[in-house]
Formats: structure tokens, sequence, C-alpha cells
């Protein structure tokens, strides 16, 4: 709004000409009709480029035209009113002006005093103002000003995409009490001495989910120096950090695997004198109380190699040998453990139909997913409940498999694992499966139980299912492919093992508690054995004594000559030598190569004196013409 200089009703003519010619602003009088010029000031002269003879001849709107977002100001009778132009001056400059127009008598006719301020200067820095808000809220980044107190003066969209909160909900509030969790009081002191800052900071969003973000700070001054705002951007890199802390526990996890695959041979070796020596040992102790001292310390054997084997198939997906199961007993024997383990508040139950169907799979392996859900189910109860284990046989139809991704027609076995638990929102349930995902405190769970329990089950070419309810409970299950045979629980009579006939045997280890306990079997059943601690020895010796060595038994890993260089090195001195490969942790490459060699049995450290006996008698049974393959 612009103030009149003039009162024209009260100034004299003389005074009205001597304060419009000599007014620092344009000044025009035009017709109040036509809005011809009657009269214009020596400023709009010098400003707009025309002679005061040719104004005269022109009309007002031959220079001026309304501002499209310009809206009338009317004001009262010695205002006038106030109007937002463009004005363009003789040589096409165009001028952004506020115009105030003044009705009054002029020279006996109706006539309008138009005085302008221009505001072009003013007009283009708002339009740059706006042309840079508009950039600044097409940054993904949050760009945040606030001012000394931490009130918010400025909040781009990046800001509202990130924290959740608008720009009408942010002006004029504190950071402290909204978006940032703590006052990051040495930033500031930083900030102050320096003028910029740059860190990383663990901001809330309006949902109170954990924001994390690189900011940086730069402290905006007065003309005199002063501090007076702040200028902070913060980039979002919540899910850049997700992704760091995956990428270092799959890193963790590969080391895992090295040092799995490192100690199983160790591990390994040490369980395998064990286990030959407890078959040993039952030949010559009778009595009830060793034998049932001797059936702990081999059943305590099995489950460490049990456990070496599970650790390498999570660790570097070993894939285990498949065999006929019958799963209640799994289940069984799983009960008894948790019953043992699990705290005595929590009920565990079984059920299963003694026609259960039996499946195809890899019993450590299918342990290892039952136990996993049901560790799960123990922490969702931290104040009892109850466990329930369950299987039954089930024919899927074409209506439940079109909806179960996973499913195929046909016979299978369902495991369930029920619990009387917490639950879980369907907010968690969709991401359970997902890797490094978990509910429970940190150092508590890894997030990898669930998604090692899918990889199993799919590999075994089934499905898993799942519902919840909050406050309920959470029921797993577990469908298996079924081979549609019923399970037996009277176990098949094997086959009695025949006693040696004094063939000779070259067993080949760098380990001598193996090679003795190896000694002892083969002695102790019938055989003669000749010992190598490494690969050049045994094949010096078999060198020496082909004709004498009916098989040879070797290690893989060893110091001077590995077993897959001996097995090739036998090959060319005997191309029938007959050879048993065990191993700590028997990689599918050297099977592979060894296949190709003509190798027909292979034995898993640690092994029994039945399993090894069982080998040894299949390899000399062999024959050029029809070799039996021994596992």
């Amino acid at each position: 709004m612009l103030d009149s200089p003039i009162p024209p009703q009260l100034e004299s003519e003389a005074s009205f000409q001597l304060l419009f010619h000599q007014h620092p602003l344009p000044m025009w009088v035009v017709d109040a009709e036509t809005l011809v010029f009657i009269a214009v000031n020596d400023t709009a002269v010098r400003k707009y480029g025309y002679s005061r003879e040719e104004f005269l001849t022109m009309t007002m709107d031959q220079i001026a035209t309304p501002m499209e977002d310009a809206g009338e100001t009317v004001a009262d009778d010695s205002h006038g009113a106030s109007t937002a132009w463009r004005h363009k001056t003789k040589e096409g400059a165009m001028l952004l002006v506020e115009s105030t127009w003044h009705e009054i008598p002029f020279a006996g006719r109706d006539a309008v005093l138009v005085l302008t301020l221009d505001r072009t200067e003013q007009r283009r820095a708002e339009q740059r103002n706006r042309e840079q808000a508009n950039l600044l809220n097409l940054a993904s980044d949050a760009i945040i000003v606030r001012n000394l107190d931490n009130v918010v003066l400025f909040w781009n969209q990046g800001a509202e995409r990130l924290y959740g909160w608008n720009t009408q909900e942010m002006i004029g509030a504190k950071t402290i009490e909204t978006f940032v969790k703590d006052r990051e009081y040495e930033a500031e002191i930083e900030l102050l001495k320096t003028g910029v800052w740059t860190g990383q900071l663990t901001h809330q969003s309006k949902a109170g989910q954990a924001v994390i973000v690189n900011s940086r700070w730069t402290l905006v001054r007065e003309d005199d120096g002063s501090p007076k705002a702040v200028l902070v951007i913060n980039t979002d890199v919540t899910e850049t950090k997700k992704l760091e802390s995956q990428f270092l526990r799959a890193q963790r996890l590969e080391g895992i695997g090295t040092l799995a695959s490192g100690i199983a041979h160790d591990l390994n070796n040490i369980l395998s004198p064990i286990l030959m020596s407890c078959g040993i040992l039952r030949k010559e102790f009778d009595d009830e109380d060793t034998l049932k001292m001797l059936s702990i310390i081999e059943g305590s054997a099995e489950r460490g190699a049990g456990i070496v084997k599970q650790v390498l198939t999570f660790a570097r997906g070993v894939e285990g040998e498949r065999v006929l199961l019958q799963l209640k007993h799994l289940v069984s024997e799983l009960a008894k453990v948790m019953a043992q383990t699990f705290p005595r508040n929590i009920d565990i139950q079984t059920n299963f139909p003694p026609d259960l169907w039996t499946v195809m799979g890899d019993a450590t392996q299918l342990h290892q997913v039952l136990l996993n859900l049901c560790v799960n189910a123990r922490d969702a109860m931290p104040q009892g409940g109850g466990i329930r284990l369950s299987a039954e046989n089930v024919n899927i139809d074409q209506h439940f498999a079109s909806m179960n991704p996973g499913a195929q027609l046909g016979p299978y076995v369902v495991l369930r694992a029920s619990d009387t638990g917490s639950g879980m929102s369907p907010q968690t349930m969709e991401k359970i499966f997902d890797p490094f995902f978990t509910t429970k405190e940190v150092g508590k769970g890894t997030g990898l139980g669930l998604a090692t329990v899918i990889g199993i089950v799919k590999s075994h070419g089934g499905f898993l299912t799942v519902q919840s309810e909050l406050g309920v409970g959470t029921t797993f299950s577990v469908f298996l492919p079924s081979s549609q045979e019923k399970g037996s629980d009277v176990a098949k009579e094997e086959v009695p093992i025949a006693r040696g006939n004094g063939e000779l045997i070259l067993v080949v280890d760098d380990e001598p508690p193996i090679r003795e306990a190896l000694v002892r079997t083969l002695t102790a059943n019938g055989y003669h054995a000749y010992t190598a601690e490494d690969g050049s020895d045994a094949l010096a010796l078999y060198f020496q004594r082909r004709s004498e060595i009916a098989a040879v038994i070797t290690d893989i890993s060893m110091g001077q000559m590995d077993g897959v260089t001996l097995v090739r090195s036998l090959r060319k001195v005997d191309p029938k030598v007959k050879v048993i490969v065990s191993s700590g942790h028997l990689q599918k490459e050297h099977i592979v190569v060894l296949e190709g060699l003509g190798v027909k049995a292979f034995l898993d450290k640690p092994y029994t004196a039945d399993k090894l006996l069982r080998a040894l008698q299949g390899v000399l049974k062999q024959t050029d013409e029809q070799p039996e393959v021994v596992k």
C-alpha cells in the first residue's frame, strides 16, 4: 500500500504541480473515463523513456497490464486502491510495480492520480525464493532450517517423506520434542566453534521408528557475524545401515563356515577312535553295567558327530544323506530332549497316528527344523505354556495346492509345532522368514533360525505354512512329500557281518589314535593290517606288497600326500586296487574326483566299527564286472 503524498482535495493547483513534478516516484494524471494521460511527472519521463509529449498522446493501458496473481486492495478515500501491475518502458523493459490510484478533480474534469512504486527486484527475489524452495522440495534429502532454540523455520518435502510430519505440523515446532531423540550437545558445541558439523545421528519418525541419517549442519550468520540459524541436511541411511549390518553378519557366517570346515576334520578324527573303541570293548566285556556305559559313550560320540554335521549343514549348505525316515521316531526323540532341557513350566505333548507314512530325508536336518521351531515356541512363552508336536498323513488336492505356493498334488506327511505363546502380528509374519529378521533382544537371536528352516524344508521338496494370533499362539506346519510306505516300528534285520579271513588291509591316516583303533578293530575281526601315516609312505608300502594287500583304507587330508593324490597314484600302480576313502569333512568336489578314479566306498568320520566292517566287506566282494557301491 502506498500513502498518497498529495491530498488532492486540499492542495492548490500550484502546490500540486510543484509536488507532482518533483515527486521521486513516477506519477501520472489520467482521464477517469478514457485513461488518456493528462499529466506526467519528470520521474515518469526519465524512468519510462517516453517524452512528455509522447505520454500525452497515449493511454494508461498502453504501458500497464495487471499482474495475473494480483488482487486489488481497497483503502479509504485518502489512500486509494493499491494493485500490482506490469509496466513496460519505451525500450521494452518490463517493470513489476505496485500502483496506487486516487480519484481527483483535475482541470475541471474527473481524473485519477496514479502513483507507482517499482517492485521489480523484490518480486524477482520472491520468485527466486519460490523457485529455490521448489528445488529444495525436489531434493531427496531432508533439508531443515532451525533457529538457535531448535525451533523449525523451514521443512522441505524430503523431510516430510523421511520423518512423516508435514510442513504445517513442523514449522514452529521444536526438534527435540519431535524427531530428535536426544539433544546433540557435542555437535552443537562443534558447530558454534567451527561453523559446520557432520556426523551420523539416530532420529525417530512420526510412527516411532528409528531413522539413521548422515547429517551436515551449517551455521547461518547475521550481517554482523552473529549466529542466526542452522541449515541441516539429513541423508537417510537407515536401509544402508541395515544392509551393512546384514553384510557383516553374512561375513561372520562365512567365517563360521570356514571355521566349521576347518575344525570338522579334527573333531571327527577325535570322535572316530571313540566310536570304534566302543565296538572293540563290547566284545571284551559282557556285564550289563559296562555295556550300558559303552552305549552312553557311543551315543554321546554320535551326537557330537551329529552336531558337527549340523554346523556344516548350516554354515556351508552341506547336502546330507537322504534315507527313508519314520518321522514319529524323530518327534519322540525331540520331545524327550525338550522335556529334559526346557523350563518345567512348559508342557510338551506329542500326537501321531500308528500308520504314519515315511519320507525321504536327512534326519539331522529335519531334527534341526523341529528344534528351531520348538526353541522359538519356548521363547514365545517366558511365563510358561504348552508345546504340541504332532504328525499326520494328508493327501493334497487341487484346491489346497493352488492356495499354497510350493505344494503339489499327492501324499504328504505334516509335522506341526503349536504353542500357546504370545503370537505374531500380520506385519511380523510377513518378515519372519527374512534372513537376520528377529523380534528377540540384541544378543538373543540371529534371525537365521526360520530362514534355515524354510531352506531345509524346500530342499526336501516340501513347503511350510504358519498360523498365528496375538495372545493366542502360533502353529507351524511342515509339509514333506511322502513315500507312502508305512513305517515299521520293528527294525529290519541286518545281514550279519562276516569275519575276515586273514586279509591284509593297508590303513593310511595321519592320526595315531585312528590308526590304532582301526588296527584293533580289524585284527579283532579276522583281518591283518599294515599302517602308513601319509600318502607317500602308503604308496611305497603298497608298491612292495601289492600282491598281498586286499584293500586300502585312506584318509583324505594328510600332510605329505593327500588321499586324492594317493588314490590316483595307486591306480597307476594297480588299476584294480580296492579303496575305502574316509574323511572328517568329505567335500563334494573330492567325491566327484574319487568316483572318477573308481572309488565306490566312502566313510564319513566318525564311523562305528560296524560301519567300517560292512564297508570293507562290501569292497572285498567287488568285482571288475559288477562293482558294488558302499557308503
